[in-house]
């Protein structure tokens, strides 16, 4: 029903910036609460932030608050996670999905993109 695909990932160095984007398909997407999660190699999948479907409520992890930035725009079908001031720490997969609520859980989505690279050099 909904497919996601990840954007705008690369190598960048310490302190840099990116900003990553995420576009559904179909014409439901205004329905969706949105997430963004990062994978790194060996570790689990872990949570990032999230917004709700009318896009007035976001939530962050501690590692990222005030420095990542996520977004959407409905007209667009289209999530953005704007990620500033970026560590080495921050190198990871990221991925995007789609779900009833907004959710730190990734069990709480059904829809995932493939993931977009992001990697942070000293």
């Amino acid at each position: 029903q909904v497919q996601l695909v990840e954007s705008g990932g690369g190598l960048v160095q310490a302190g840099g910036s990116l900003r990553l984007s995420c576009a559904a398909s179909g014409r439901t997407f205004a329905s969706y609460a949105m997430g963004w999660f990062r994978q790194a190699p060996g570790k689990e999948r872990e949570f990032v932030a999230t917004i709700n479907w009318r896009g007035e409520y976001t939530y962050y992890a501690d590692s990222v608050k005030g420095r990542f930035t996520i977004s959407r725009d409905n007209a667009k079908n289209t999530v953005y996670l704007q990620v500033n001031s970026l560590k080495p720490e921050d190198t990871a997969v990221y991925y995007c999905a789609a779900g009833t609520r907004a959710s730190i859980y990734p069990t709480a989505y059904l829809h995932w993109g493939q993931g977009t690279q992001v990697t942070v050099s000293s």
